[in-house]
């Protein structure tokens, strides 16, 4: 299917040009409006949203840079083209300034203009296509609100993708500050449960005591302080997701009753003895090795195994430093909306040096705390970040290596470069290995490992 023609509005008070432009303009293609004065071409932009229009710039009344102006101010993807007899420069700079995308000065050929013309056009397509693309990109850098161009997340935007439309119950690991509630919602609000409730509980904040009660409900008199009949979580979430965060501090005890729960569907509020049925998607998370604790006795592993039908795991911050950027970004536009506000090349860099311990959630906090000490500064520089950032002394670049024709031996010559690392750590701390490890940002157990397999072991 061919493209629609192009409609152009041609804005001039000399008859004789008007009306010989727009007939060539028609043999080429293209549906030709004509306006004899500034005024009703602001009439004719009110009524219809024209490609393009060419405009005189020295009219009597409105001149040629109000039509622009109004042109560009209703329809910011419209293409306006000056002609004028005073083909000055300030006249060029004005007519861009007012939203022009070229300037042409009388007297012209048609070619001149139809290249004028063509021109223009092909870089609005080309700025629509970049904004598509970059649309499209940031689509793709992203799902329910989770932020990340490396590849781990990209992995993890299929993977939740694909298990948002089942019902299979899914159990989140990752560390403190990774978003795993940010990952449960957005597992939520992609499933075919979007229209009922996200019901969030966070196992470890609540006294074991009062628990079970949050989860299954409760009826009056069932204990001292229930003064009546309460739903629990379980029964909030009927049709939608029930979200467990930390799941892994729960008692023996309420494991068992959890698990028939998730077993027949079915739960009995504390206090009554009538079976109450749910259809229920659960969602577990933990920050704790939870197959340890079962090898450990410390939880049930049929518990385990039901929770763990869709295992997804989410990578530390220090493990995707490449996304470190993106969600700064995306942080300064939270804090500081419609704000310049930027960080420096080195303040970056101090941010992608930096370990992450508090991972995303730390980040956002000390993105946070840089735009109020910036006080409204532009940029934002390492003075403005926390005192943990500034002292970690920042990545180099990365080095470049001289990669022979004949290739290179990559495990010979990447065991070359530790061995080198690890001889000028011990160098630099007198043998201390404590701080040797400490300056490599490896464990001591680790180091001395190392140093057994290259032959460095004192």
């Amino acid at each position: 299917m061919s493209d629609p023609a192009p409609h152009v509005l041609f804005v001039d008070d000399e008859p004789a040009l008007r009306t010989l432009m727009a007939e060539r303009l028609a043999e080429r293609g293209f549906e030709v409006v004509e306006a004899d004065s500034g005024e009703k071409a602001l009439d004719l932009l009110e009524q219809f949203a024209f490609d393009v229009v060419i405009t005189d710039l020295r009219m009597a009344g409105v001149d040629g840079g109000a039509v622009i102006e109004a042109a560009v101010g209703r329809y910011p993807g419209i293409v306006g083209i000056v002609i004028t007899g005073y083909g000055t420069i300030k006249d060029a700079v004005d007519a861009i300034k007012r939203g022009a995308s070229d300037f042409i000065a009388k007297p012209f050929q048609f070619d001149e203009l139809m290249h004028v013309l063509q021109k223009a056009l092909e870089q609005r397509r080309l700025a629509s296509e970049n904004a598509y693309l970059r649309s499209q990109l940031e689509e793709r850098y992203q799902f329910g609100g989770i932020l990340g161009r490396s590849r781990p997340m990209q992995a993890l935007f299929q993977m939740l993708d694909t298990v948002a439309r089942s019902s299979s119950t899914i159990l989140i690991s990752g560390e403190t500050g990774t978003g795993k509630e940010v990952v449960a919602r957005a597992i939520h609000h992609n499933s075919p449960r979007r229209a009922h409730r996200f019901v969030a509980l966070n196992c470890s904040a609540i006294p074991e005591t009062l628990l079970e009660a949050e989860l299954f409900g409760h009826v009056r008199g069932a204990f001292t302080g229930a003064v009546g009949t309460r739903q629990g979580r379980f029964e909030q979430a009927h049709k939608g997701t029930l979200f467990l965060d930390e799941v892994g501090t729960m008692s023996q005890a309420l494991q068992v009753k959890l698990l028939r729960s998730l077993q027949e569907r079915e739960f009995e509020r504390v206090g009554d003895n009538e079976t109450i049925k749910v259809d229920v998607r659960v969602v577990a998370a933990t920050n704790s090795d939870l197959a340890r604790m079962v090898a450990e006795g410390q939880f049930r592993e049929d518990l385990y195994y039901r929770l763990n039908v869709i295992p997804i795991h989410l990578p530390p911050l220090r493990e995707r430093r490449d996304d470190i950027p993106l969600l700064a970004k995306h942080f300064l536009e939270k804090f500081a909306p419609g704000s310049p506000v930027h960080l420096s090349q080195s303040a970056t860099r101090a941010l992608m040096a930096y370990a992450w311990p508090g991972n995303v959630r730390q980040l956002e906090n000390a993105v946070e705390r840089a735009v109020a000490l910036s006080a409204e500064r532009p940029e934002i520089d390492v003075s403005d970040l926390p005192p943990e950032l500034q002292e970690t002394p920042p990545a180099g670049a990365p080095p470049f290596v001289d990669f022979p024709e004949q290739g290179l031996d990559l495990p010979h010559y990447l065991a070359a470069i530790e061995r080198d690392l690890i001889q000028r750590a011990l160098d630099r701390t007198q043998g201390n290995r404590n701080k040797a490890a400490d300056l490599l940002r490896i464990k001591r157990t680790t180091l001395v490992e190392k140093l057994k397999r290259i032959g460095l072991e004192r």
